[in-house]
């Protein structure tokens, strides 16, 4: 009996380690500035790198809204936006290199600030999966770098 829960706590364990290596790497940052500041450093970011933000998702207002509707008093964000943008030249890579990877078009990061965190406001963005043939890895690869260095520019 003892050996069928040691076996059974180890296949657990497994599978929890599949479980998050087959989730997307979320990577975070805090600065210390309000919201529309370091919102404005990640835009300001894209277009030095001449990129245009596609779309703001106002995920803050969104929740906001909702929570009310579903009689939620909770507040979870003090001011949240997911901003998408995309390069031309890396997504092309990307699909030339594998038309799959179309699931990693947009890219997107989010910039938001708790309420219990004054003065703190975050950036997060997931880092894609480094998959596939070489080329698609050294696309996906030039994609998180972009992430990374945008955010680094605009947490400065």
């Amino acid at each position: 009996m003892q050996t069928i829960k040691v076996c059974a706590g180890i296949v657990l364990m497994l599978l929890a380690l599949v479980a998050s290596a087959a989730s997307p790497d979320v990577q975070m940052r805090t600065v210390k500035g309000t919201f529309a500041d370091v919102r404005d450093r990640v835009v300001m970011a894209l277009e030095n790198r001449g990129l245009v933000l596609n779309y703001t998702a106002k995920v803050g207002d969104m929740l906001e809204r909702t929570g009310r509707d579903l009689g939620s008093q909770r507040r979870i964000y003090g001011n949240a936006e997911v901003l998408e943008f995309c390069s031309a030249r890396l997504s092309r890579d990307t699909m030339e290199a594998d038309p799959h990877n179309i699931a990693y078009c947009p890219y997107a990061i989010a910039v938001y600030t708790l309420p219990k965190s004054p003065g703190v406001v975050y950036l997060s963005y997931r880092t894609p999966d480094v998959v596939g043939s070489e080329a698609s890895r050294r696309s996906l690869q030039a994609i998180g770098k972009l992430l990374a260095d945008v955010v680094a520019e605009a947490a400065k």
